[in-house]
């Protein structure tokens, strides 16, 4: 058995990611385990007075609702899975959560051409980057 981690920001845009790990979690009777990464390091560029332990406390929260949310469509379909929240730069995160986890595959969604901050390009040599760092095989649906 070994283990699928799905990366997610959770919502009805990640619905298709999240089903495509539930149903090979499903297929391969693999653990899953649903990923959100918390990147405050958009305070660095703003001059307005922010507390960024106000500000990370509250992406806990809406990322432990989001990945609450992701394990009910894990359950309601048969799957149960666990969830991990980690901070700092995605690039980083993906790969340690990769390695902490011991997962044998990564899901990254497909992003949305109109508003993705990753062009799929972009993502493609993340997803490379990835499988050279940490040996994961890396799926983008």
């Amino acid at each position: 058995m070994g283990k699928i981690l799905c990366a997610t920001r959770g919502g009805e845009v990640s619905y298709h990611t999240q089903d495509a790990a539930i149903k090979l979690a499903k297929q391969r009777n693999d653990e899953l385990v649903f990923l959100f990464i918390a990147d405050i390091g958009f305070l660095d560029k703003t001059e307005r007075a922010v507390r960024p332990d106000v500000v990370k406390q509250e992406m806990k929260y809406m990322g432990e609702f989001l990945l609450s949310m992701a394990q009910e469509r894990a359950r309601a379909q048969g799957v149960q899975a666990q969830v991990l929240i980690r901070y700092g730069k995605v690039r980083q995160q993906l790969i340690a959560a990769v390695q902490r986890e011991v997962a044998d595959m990564l899901i990254l969604g497909r992003p949305a051409e109109k508003d993705s901050a990753f062009p799929l390009a972009t993502l493609e040599r993340l997803a490379t980057e990835i499988e050279n760092v940490t040996e994961a095989r890396v799926v983008i649906v």
